[in-house]
């Protein structure tokens, strides 16, 4: 009776091994020559608006971009560290050597005059920067300092 239990148990931890093994998956990137990825290269990371009035508090600026690599680029996000500030991009993939653009609209209406600071994160399916980080900043004047 041993026996057998011991033949059961052996032949439980065989089976259980075996199915682990081949749940597991081998993942390849970028290794192999003639791979075809996307790969993002934006004409500049920054914008300063400079100084301007708060009776014109929305300001707009264009990120203009590029896809470097191989396959269509794909833009999944685009989000703001702020409700005043919206970015705006293409839904459509971008072509291999095809640019784009993501447009920032900064609406200072209701805010406090002064310097500002915010970041635009972009997440794509870029193989090596595959997240990005625009800085717009700049600073509203309120009529009465100007």
């Amino acid at each position: 009776m041993k026996t057998l239990k011991f033949a059961l148990l052996l032949f439980v931890c065989a089976f259980a091994g075996t199915y682990m093994m081949a749940q597991q998956k081998t993942v390849h990137v970028g290794t192999e020559q003639g791979e075809k990825y996307a790969e993002i290269k934006f004409d500049t990371l920054s914008h300063d608006f400079g100084t301007f009035s708060e009776d014109e508090p929305m300001v707009k600026c264009s990120f203009r971009f590029t896809n470097v690599g191989t396959a269509p680029l794909i833009i999944h996000q685009a989000i703001a560290s702020c409700g005043c500030t919206v970015p705006t991009y293409t839904k459509d993939p971008v072509k291999p050597g095809a640019s784009g653009e993501i447009e920032v609209t900064y609406n200072g209406r209701g805010k406090f005059p002064g310097r500002f600071k915010k970041i635009i994160t972009v997440r794509t399916n870029a193989k090596e920067n595959g997240v990005v980080r625009l800085t717009i900043e700049g600073n509203m004047m309120s009529p009465a300092a100007q």
